[in-house]
């Protein structure tokens, strides 16, 4: 979300640069799994502003974070979201993605971008079907691995219209409004 919300920044000023405001001590970025609603109870005394962003995912997953931006926007100030896409990794071009690696890469909206990209770097330099073989453990570890670069490296690749082609009913904007709409509320 920094990375992308500095590359939006830059071609629209009035949306916030979320680095500069984490620096600026503006906000907090904390990122959680597990068990998102105990964020909603640890966060609630400090009565603060708060945006929760939360990946689709799948079934029951999706279902379990509906329940908790549901919470989260009963509560004043605070504004939960769930992402329309599987994750943040699913708004990343994928021309952006094969800069970076070198091998193209095709994928829906609700795919496990991370996985396809580590499995097709994989493959790519150890043969085809040697990604089934690999053990659970190093199949995770390797897609842990892709999950970081694609929010680093591949996201440093997007430009605005390549980000306006994987989301081009703006829900990233929107996010970053309310980001900057609730901050003003601080």
């Amino acid at each position: 979300m920094r990375r992308i919300s500095a590359l939006l920044h830059s071609a629209h000023p009035a949306l916030p640069d979320l680095a500069a405001m984490e620096r600026n001590r503006e906000l907090i970025f904390l990122p959680i799994s597990g068990h998102p609603q105990a964020w909603i109870r640890r966060l609630s005394p400090l009565n603060l502003p708060e945006f929760h962003l939360y990946d689709r995912e799948q079934s029951p997953v999706t279902e379990q974070r509906l329940e908790t931006v549901d919470r989260i926007n009963q509560r004043s100030r605070c504004r939960g979201m769930l992402t329309q896409k599987r994750s943040l990794e699913n708004y990343l071009h994928p021309h952006s993605i094969q800069v970076i690696t070198n091998v193209p890469l095709e994928f829906d909206d609700h795919a496990c971008v991370a996985t396809l990209a580590a499995q097709q770097v994989f493959e790519s330099s150890h043969g085809k079907s040697t990604w089934q073989r690999l053990t659970r453990r190093a199949r995770v570890r390797l897609t842990n691995r892709a999950k970081h670069w694609l929010n680093t490296s591949a996201v440093e690749e997007m430009t605005v219209p390549l980000l306006q082609e994987r989301d081009p009913d703006g829900e990233i904007i929107s996010w970053l409004e309310t980001i900057h709409q609730l901050a003003e509320t601080a």
